[in-house]
């Protein structure tokens, strides 16, 4: 989270917290805590003084940046495992924690590092785990928020449907029906889908965009996980990363971001519908139209075929997405025997070098 806003909460926000006690959305907490497996820790992110924490059910881990604000909470709600920590950093391993209860707290996150968060959240949920997520709405992004009762605090706003789509890429199900604005506020309900979720960001150089994780992709936490997938190798041997099997550090220290086109995980890419490919290139149009990376790398031509080119052939295309250059390179998939390494290794050069980086 942004720690000048960590910092007004330590300084103002005991103050803030005591003029607003009530739970004013404690039957969707109580709904939310009904939904999380019995018995399975459900985390507070963000828990501030803990007015929504008795609802959330047991047992509870809340979770707060700052110091302050987990004291007061812990004082008035001592059954509760308290961790002083950041939403964009959790410090739970991996599926650890049955379901999220997230009340405006993601917004004091920047629109375009929500995406990592929430893969974040996703690696420390079990499949199936409910997350629940209020933010602020609108188009309003910095300190200086009108009526904003601390002062200084930052605010992201969200537009609906971009919330829509970037928890999707994040890797969870939203429930059918559940997104709702009330007010200034936006927030839907979703469920922990065993998919990958997306490692995007500010500053992308190259995303690189597959058709759908495998199933061992999914449970591994990472595409292209197989050991005869040779992605990683390729991307290696190109340059364009140097850790194996680590999307973060790709994103994170190399600009690498990822995506697929479709979401639901399958043995082969065959099992990909026509309406999947549709949709799934919609979503990845817009992310790219959001956070222009310099170029687009699809991995397999069959996204592309279906959706843009039936006739498209690797290397560059002239019709581009969501107005940056894109590539086409054949499947990395160790069923393609016909390309090699070395020629995988070259078209991802070739991709990197469409970034002009």
């Amino acid at each position: 989270m942004e720690r000048a806003t960590v910092e007004i909460y330590d300084q103002r926000g005991l103050a803030w917290a005591a003029a607003h006690t009530t739970a004013g959305r404690r039957n969707e907490a109580e709904a939310f805590a009904h939904r999380v497996v019995p018995g399975a820790p459900r985390l507070d992110v963000g828990c501030g003084a803990g007015r929504y924490l008795p609802h959330l059910g047991s047992p509870v881990v809340a979770l707060d940046a700052s110091t302050a604000m987990l004291g007061a909470c812990r004082a008035g709600h001592p059954d509760a495992l308290y961790l002083l920590g950041d939403a964009e950093h959790l410090p739970f391993t991996r599926q650890s924690i049955g379901g999220a209860w997230s009340w405006m707290t993601h917004l004091h996150i920047p629109r375009e590092r929500l995406p990592l968060a929430l893969w974040d959240l996703h690696r420390v949920l079990t499949v199936g785990s409910p997350f629940d997520i209020r933010v602020l709405e609108g188009a309003y992004e910095g300190d200086a928020l009108p009526g904003d009762e601390v002062g200084g605090r930052f605010f992201a706003g969200w537009e609906p449907d971009r919330l829509m789509d970037v928890v999707t890429g994040a890797g969870f199900e939203v429930e059918e029906g559940s997104l709702v604005v009330a007010g200034d506020e936006v927030g839907l309900r979703a469920v922990r889908a065993r998919t990958l979720a997306d490692t995007v960001g500010p500053g992308m150089r190259l995303l690189i965009c597959g058709v759908n994780p495998s199933w061992h992709s999914a449970d591994a936490g990472v595409g292209y996980a197989r050991p005869g997938n040779r992605f990683w190798a390729a991307a290696r041997d190109s340059g364009i990363v140097d850790a194996d099997r680590d999307a973060v550090a790709a994103l994170v220290d190399h600009g690498v971001g990822m995506t697929d086109f479709v979401k639901r995980p399958s043995r082969t890419a065959a099992e990909v519908t026509r309406q999947e490919y549709r949709s799934g290139f919609a979503r990845v149009e817009r992310l790219v139209r959001w956070l222009q990376p310099g170029a687009v790398c699809f991995t397999g031509l069959s996204g592309w075929r279906h959706v843009v080119n039936a006739k498209a052939v690797a290397g560059v295309q002239p019709e581009g997405v969501g107005g940056r250059p894109a590539y086409v390179m054949p499947s990395t998939s160790g069923l393609n025997a016909r390309t090699s390494l070395a020629e995988l290794a070259d078209h991802l050069r070739q991709a990197w070098l469409l970034t002009g980086a």
